[in-house]
């Protein structure tokens, strides 16, 4: 089973693809995307819906994976979260794929243990499951940690 996790976000979109086959779980490819913040909106949009596509393409996941929105303090920001986050999910639709939500502290607790654990207390943890992974950066980070909680948390198909 090839999973695609996904941590979408207007400034960088982190996306992470791991193989699980029963309790093992394999580092395949990982990365980010950036966008241009002085671009417009719907030009930023279409920078995510092309570089996922590609990935998909290039990977030919099972299935995919994303943490659940939650909202900012700043309706702005939760406004522009939602936006890329429905890029990606609509990518990820017209590729045919099934996505799987879950919650940042139940993704957490999956990889580290515990709910509360930080962003530091998940990459290491990273290190120890996904030995030799080049990780390309934060957000890649968060995105495989959502694929590797969507092996141990997803109804098996």
């Amino acid at each position: 089973m090839i999973i695609l996790g996904l941590d979408p976000s207007l400034s960088c979109t982190g996306w992470g693809v791991v193989r699980a086959e029963g309790s093992r779980i394999a580092h395949v490819a990982n990365g980010q995307v950036p966008t241009d913040p002085k671009a417009p909106m719907a030009e930023r949009l279409a920078m995510l819906h092309e570089a996922l596509a590609e990935v998909i393409a290039t990977h030919r996941p099972d299935r995919a994976a994303a943490e659940e929105i939650f909202v900012n303090k700043n309706p702005q920001s939760t406004l522009k979260l939602a936006q890329a986050r429905g890029a990606v999910l609509a990518t990820c639709g017209g590729a045919g794929l099934v996505v799987n939500e879950h919650a940042a502290r139940l993704v957490k607790k999956s990889v580290v243990g515990t709910g509360g654990a930080n962003k530091t207390q998940v990459q290491a943890m990273l290190k120890i499951l996904l030995p030799g992974a080049m990780i390309a950066g934060a957000d890649a980070a968060d995105a495989l940690a959502v694929a590797i909680a969507d092996a141990h948390l997803a109804p098996k198909r």
